[in-house]
Parts: C-alpha cells; sequence; structure tokens
C-alpha cells in the first residue's frame, strides 16, 4: 500500500482549527478570558467611544491614526470614491431581482466582482503594496453604496446617491432611507460599525486570507469573506435575536420560553461565544448605547439578558455564558431604524476593513495558506468496476 507522506507530517488540530495560530498578525487580537479586545494598539471600544469611522478605517489599513490633515484628505478621498461606476450601476437592478429574497448580501458578492472588474483590479501577487492598499479603499468606499442600492431596487425604489459632505456612517443611514439621520442614532450606528471592523481570526476574515494568500485580486478575496459572513452561524444573528425577543414576547414568558429551548438543547441566539469566557466588550458597549435610548424594546432586551443568563448558569453549571455582540446590535440598529434584513450587510460594511487590513497584510507573505486533511473514506485502491 502506497505510504500517505502527507500524513504521515501533519499534525492533528481541534476541530474547526479553534485555539490553531496559523499566522503571525499586527493588526489585532481578541483576549478572551480578560473580555478585551484591540485594533492594533488602542482597545476596539475606546475607538468606538472616541473617534469616528474614517480614523479607524485610516489605521487599519495605513498602520497608525490620522492627523487633521490626513483625517481631512482620508475623509475626501473616501467620499468621493463612493460612487459607482456607470456600468455596475447599470446591472445593479438585475443583480437585485436575481439576489430575490436572498437579500442584499447575497448580490453584493456578484456586485464586488463586477467592481472589481470595472476598476480593473489585478491579482496582489501582481502588484505593489500601494495600489493593493488603494484597491481595498476603493472597494470598502463602494460597498454602503452597493448594498443600500440592492436594497432599495429590490424594493422597487430608487437607489439613493451617496452625499460626500456625510461621515461615512450617516451617508450609509441616507441611502438606505433617503433622509438624513439624526445625529444620535447616526453615531450610534457608527459606534456599532466601529466596534464590529475586527475580531480576531474569524471565518470570514481566515476565508479573505486564504484567498489573498493565492494572489487572487481584492474582489476576490472580498467575495469570499460576503460568502463566509453570511453563514447564521457567523454574521446572521442579529436579527435572530431580535427574533428571539419577539418569540418570547412578554416578560412572564422569559423563563419558561429559555428553559424549554436549553433542555431541547437549541441554542439561544445573541448568547455565547466560541472566544470570550466573559462578558463580550462588544456586548457591554452597546447595552450602554441602547440605555441611552430607552424604550421598552430596551427594558425588554435588559429583562431578557438577566432570565436568560440565570438559567443558563444553573441549567449549563460552570460555562461562561453571556450576550455576544449579535444581542444588543440588533437591539441598536431596530432603534436607529434600520431594517433587520439589513442587519448583517450593515456589519459587512463595517468588517469590509477589517478584510481589507487583512488581505493587505496576507498579501506581504508569498506563502499560500494549504492545510491537509485525513482520509477517512473505503480503503484504497479498489479496482474501478467494469462499465455495465
Amino acid at each position: 500500500m502506497p505510504i500517505n507522506t502527507a500524513a504521515s507530517t501533519s499534525v492533528d488540530v481541534p476541530r474547526g482549527l479553534a485555539g490553531v495560530v496559523v499566522t503571525d498578525t499586527a493588526l489585532g487580537d481578541v483576549r478572551g478570558r480578560e473580555g478585551f479586545y484591540h485594533y492594533r494598539q488602542y482597545s476596539a471600544v475606546e475607538l468606538a467611544q472616541t473617534r469616528g469611522f474614517e480614523d479607524v478605517w485610516y489605521l487599519m489599513v495605513h498602520g497608525g491614526l490620522p492627523d487633521a490633515a490626513q483625517r481631512s484628505a482620508f475623509a475626501a478621498r473616501t467620499a468621493e470614491l463612493r460612487r459607482l461606476p456607470d456600468d455596475v450601476r447599470a446591472v445593479l437592478p438585475a443583480v437585485a431581482a436575481a439576489s430575490g429574497r436572498s437579500g442584499p448580501l447575497s448580490g453584493l458578492r456578484t456586485a464586488l466582482s463586477l467592481l472589481g472588474a470595472a476598476k480593473r483590479f489585478r491579482p496582489v501577487y501582481d502588484i505593489d503594496a500601494d495600489r493593493r492598499r488603494e484597491d481595498t479603499i476603493v472597494a470598502t468606499a463602494a460597498v454602503p453604496t452597493l448594498l443600500t442600492a440592492l436594497y432599495r431596487l429590490g424594493r422597487g425604489l430608487d437607489p439613493v446617491e451617496p452625499r460626500e459632505d456625510l461621515p461615512h456612517a450617516a451617508n450609509y443611514l441616507y441611502m438606505l432611507t433617503g433622509s438624513e439621520p439624526d445625529p444620535a442614532r447616526a453615531r450610534a450606528v457608527e459606534q456599532y460599525l466601529i466596534s464590529t471592523i475586527d475580531h480576531g481570526f474569524n471565518a470570514s476574515t481566515f476565508t479573505a486570507r486564504v484567498i489573498a494568500s493565492t494572489g487572487a485580486d481584492v474582489a476576490a478575496a472580498l467575495t469570499g469573506a460576503v460568502g463566509a459572513l453570511s453563514g447564521p452561524l457567523h454574521g446572521g444573528a442579529p436579527s435572530r435575536a431580535l427574533d428571539t425577543l419577539d418569540a418570547i414576547g412578554t416578560p412572564d414568558r422569559i423563563d419558561s420560553w429559555i428553559r424549554e429551548r436549553v433542555l431541547a438543547g437549541d441554542r439561544i441566539m445573541g448568547f455565547g461565544h466560541p472566544v470570550y469566557r466573559t462578558e463580550d466588550p462588544r456586548s457591554r458597549m452597546l447595552r450602554g448605547i441602547a440605555e441611552r435610548f430607552g424604550g421598552p424594546l430596551v427594558d425588554f432586551a435588559i429583562e431578557v439578558e438577566r432570565h436568560v443568563e440565570a438559567i443558563l448558569a444553573e441549567l449549563k453549571p460552570g460555562r461562561e455564558l453571556h450576550t455576544n455582540v449579535e444581542f444588543y446590535a440588533g437591539v441598536v440598529m431596530e432603534l436607529c431604524g434600520l431594517p433587520r434584513e439589513m442587519f448583517t450587510p450593515t456589519f459587512a460594511t463595517a468588517r469590509v476593513v477589517g478584510w481589507s487590513a487583512n488581505i493587505l497584510e496576507q498579501a506581504e507573505d508569498s506563502k499560500i495558506i494549504r492545510p491537509a486533511a485525513r482520509y477517512v473514506g473505503p480503503v484504497p485502491p479498489v479496482a474501478v468496476p467494469e462499465m455495465s
């Protein structure tokens, strides 16, 4: 029998690569036992509380926070890039119609590919660092325009053209609704976007880096990342967390509804995280934003959180299960007037910055990511039967 040389040199790792370090990064880290994560050397939560989206975008792709002149130039440049090429705009109605019930995130995969072709993106392997960075900025600036256009077209509405005089988050809400947003709601959405720009080697980020490691272009890597984000176990939870609140309905039903699901082995959407062993710092920050708005939804969400954590501690002792980012993200986005079908696409408008930074970092390494798998099927070789 032939010797499987790949298997003889392989290393066994946990399912899902949990805890496996696959590379070095200067972009940030998630320290799950401490309940802390950072972008480069700065607390991500502190950045969300004190800086604008464009500042953190600049930090991730340029390596440092901008000074006043850099901030102004970067904001002007990225605002200018919000407008789509005419040949991309022309096909968006067909993309929206084809996406149908799958929604804007599905259409974004096609739209990003079209944008990459229209902008003549070349393989990252063949271009220098400055051109790679420019390609990521072009794509990131266009993503909110693409998503809002696809959303509106899917509902029989005309897309709203971007405005260069509005900051990133406010312009996103403007393109979505057609109305200039209330400053408090625009800032709340901006803080949510900043808090979700990057978060370690999650599934979509790792996907982007795998594709970038092949030398493919920026649009290809971002399209793959969007595909990974679309899965309900990754980016699809904010609206599902709100669906849970809807299903519970009233405070008197919380205990019985949650107990029934936990005892049945169902997952309670918006609770638990594969990395954090304490409270998710993003959830803590977003709960504070929600509390500033106040109202029945916020009160009910806080009551559900309290009951769920108590029930999980009782029925699953020894496990630290708290709200994750999706729980209060859904509450904040609902309060800010975002439709639920746009919750995950809104997540994508932030995470595209983190994907871009990871693509740029990966492109500096010429080693392709090529893990191995253990074959567990029937023992080969078996003779191929003759055709009957």
